[in-house]
């Protein structure tokens, strides 16, 4: 090889290495309680405050609430655990619950880690968990919040694997909480439509609808009462200190539930959160 030649080949080779960045250091799991996921770079970014509301608040979800938090205690404690999916009504406290359950195990002593994924960010799933797997002392809730898949959507496949399958499948250290306001993760009409377009009817979505399968606990969530609604209100006036009476409450909520067109847990802290303002009273 000549001198020019070889001088080429080195140039190149340092603009390749430019181009294509070291892999990022591992991170620090001691410097926070949770972490969220982002690609192009990757990292696990720390948060420095979590986002969420206190356990007892979260009213009208019983069944779910103790599900969720024995399993997490279970997974904290090192014993076997399960995956979970919460589906069901917008705004009735799945992704709360998700959080609200973290920061209970932790009060009890337990040092486990809370990793938000994004929906978009599912085609990464494995070099995530090569840093989670990596981090053998620590123990891992894996988050994704709103899951669902159309049509073409292939980042199941991905998925699929880390829950149930794959050599490695999912790292003893790490368990997954998804939630979704679809039981099978993708629409009902795309499911009907498959059914009737297809050959064979039975094996159209099965692939699909296989991967809630893979969930070992579901949780369910439904739209409240009016008398639940109105307890949820009450409860967060009592816990922050908002001086309101009965029937002004039951009034104005009542009202406010009517211009939303719903009764929700997200409904009701709304209503909260303008009361309060209205107050002069900080959350």
């Amino acid at each position: 090889m000549t001198g020019g030649a070889a001088q080429a080949l080195a140039r190149i080779a340092a603009a390749l290495e430019r181009l294509a960045p070291a892999p990022a250091a591992a991170p620090d799991f001691a410097t926070a309680e949770a972490f969220v996921w982002h690609v192009n770079p990757d990292r696990l970014d720390p948060v420095a405050e979590v986002n969420r509301v206190a356990l007892p608040l979260l009213l009208g979800i019983d069944r779910a609430r103790d599900t969720l938090l024995a399993n997490t205690l279970q997974f904290a404690r090192g014993l076997p655990a399960n995956n979970a999916l919460l589906w069901g009504a917008r705004g009735m406290g799945k992704s709360s619950l998700v959080k609200a359950v973290h920061a209970e195990v932790r009060r009890q002593g337990h040092d486990l880690k809370l990793v938000e994924l994004s929906r978009e960010d599912l085609a990464s799933i494995a070099r995530l968990l090569a840093h989670l797997r990596a981090a053998a002392g620590h123990r891992f809730v894996l988050f994704c919040d709103d899951l669902s898949f159309s049509h073409d959507d292939q980042h199941y496949k991905a998925l699929k694997a880390v829950l149930d399958g794959g050599v490695e499948g999912r790292p003893p250290n790490v368990v997954f909480y998804a939630t979704s306001n679809r039981r099978h993760l993708m629409p009902r009409d795309m499911i009907e439509n498959e059914r009737s377009t297809a050959i064979n009817p039975s094996e159209a979505v099965e692939e699909k609808v296989s991967l809630s399968d893979r969930f070992g606990l579901w949780l369910g969530f439904h739209p409240c009462g009016q008398d639940e609604f109105l307890a949820m209100i009450r409860s967060y006036c009592d816990a922050f200190g908002i001086a309101i009476s009965d029937e002004e409450l039951r009034a104005e909520a009542i009202e406010w539930s009517a211009t939303r067109g719903a009764r929700s847990g997200r409904v009701a802290w709304q209503y909260v959160t303008d009361l309060a303002g209205r107050r002069g009273v900080r959350l």
